[in-house]
C-alpha cells in the first residue's frame, strides 16, 4: 500500500497552564476536534525540567501543577498549515515542533 504525506505536531505544556481559565491542554484537544482534525493525545509526564524551572517530579510532595504534558497529533500537512496559527495562540510561548511523516494508513 503506498505512503501518504503526514506531519506529527508535538506541544509541550505543563500542567498549570490555561487558556481562558481552561486547562490549555483540553483547550488544544477541543480545538483540534473542532477542526475535524484526525486526532490528538496528552501524555502526562513522570518528570520533566526546564532551563528555568529545574526538574519537576511526580515523587515531589506538592509538585504545584507543574508536571510536563505533552500534546500530539498527526494530520496531513495542509491540515497542520491551517490550525498552526491558532495553536501558537493558544499555548503561547510553549515549544510546539513539527516533523514530516510517512503515513501507512
Amino acid at each position: 500500500m503506498p505512503s501518504v504525506k503526514g506531519r506529527r505536531v508535538t506541544i509541550y505544556v505543563n500542567e498549570a497552564d490555561e487558556w481562558h481559565g481552561k486547562p490549555v491542554h483540553l483547550a488544544v484537544l477541543r480545538y483540534l476536534a473542532g477542526e475535524g482534525c484526525a486526532g490528538g493525545t496528552v501524555l502526562r509526564g513522570v518528570a520533566g525540567f526546564t532551563k528555568a524551572a529545574g526538574v519537576v517530579t511526580t515523587s515531589l510532595v506538592d509538585a504545584g501543577g507543574k508536571l510536563p504534558l505533552v500534546i500530539e497529533y498527526i494530520d496531513k500537512p495542509e491540515v497542520v498549515e491551517r490550525v498552526l496559527p491558532r495553536l501558537r495562540e493558544i499555548v503561547g510561548n510553549r515549544l510546539i515542533t513539527l516533523e514530516d511523516l510517512e503515513l501507512y494508513p
